[in-house]
């Protein structure tokens, strides 16, 4: 799979008269990609502003050719977005019937549809779900839906805003090894450092700038020697 990369020229994202992100340059091309740093420090505004779901107030983000600015539609359908509380993103009754439901702005036949649903269940493991009712679910199962639907939509880039704050260990770890088998790059912001460990790189925010670019492990030690300063 061939995944564009992310560009982000002299981004600054105020809100108010604060500002979140200031004149952040980065270029994103790994498969894996973490994000980290403490409440506060910017980190979800930063993976938001990958799919347009906050715009920059000064600079540009690209994805690929793509300009947020001007193409946040197009961006949404690239890049997918699993948010930390899955129950807000499951929407329908039935599982597969949420994972359909995205599918329905595509223009494709309901078979299709249908046989999307089906092949995403199955590549998640959680074709035993199919018909299960939404609310009631384990918070591990409705991770695993709320991610079955962004995969249906076949993005290239996920992602993920604190993807394991509500998952017990075994869900932690089972949630672990699908995100390292995706085919689609993988960017997590997360405090859940022990994740990151064979990611291809992290970035460590604080406040609103990027403090560290680098390995997974060098950018935890520094994390850690920054949050025990």
């Amino acid at each position: 799979m061939e995944l564009p990369p992310i560009l982000f020229e002299n981004v600054t994202v105020k809100f108010e008269d604060r500002d979140v992100l200031k004149d952040v340059c980065l270029t994103l091309s790994e498969q894996r990609i973490g994000i980290i740093g403490a409440n506060g420090a910017g980190k979800s505004t930063l993976s938001r502003l990958i799919n347009g779901l906050v715009l920059p107030t000064h600079g540009t983000v690209h994805v690929g050719n793509l300009n947020t600015h001007k193409h946040a539609k197009q961006i949404r359908r690239d890049v997918g977005f699993v948010f930390q509380n899955p129950a807000n993103q499951i929407i329908m009754p039935l599982v597969s019937e949420d994972i359909a439901f995205g599918l329905k702005n595509l223009q494709i036949s309901k078979v299709e549809r249908q046989t999307r649903v089906q092949e995403t269940l199955a590549e998640l493991n959680i074709s035993h779900l199919s018909d299960r009712e939404s609310h009631t679910l384990s918070g591990g199962e409705q991770q695993m839906v709320a991610l079955a639907s962004v995969l249906a939509m076949q993005p290239r880039t996920i992602v993920f805003d604190e993807p394991t704050t509500m998952l017990d260990l075994r869900n932690r770890l089972a949630f672990q090894e699908e995100v390292a088998k995706l085919a689609q790059r993988a960017i997590v912001v997360t405090h859940d450092l022990e994740i990151l460990e064979d990611f291809d790189r992290v970035l460590v925010v604080t406040d609103g700038a990027i403090a560290f670019d680098g390995h997974p492990m060098e950018a935890i030690a520094h994390y850690r020697q920054w949050s025990h300063a």
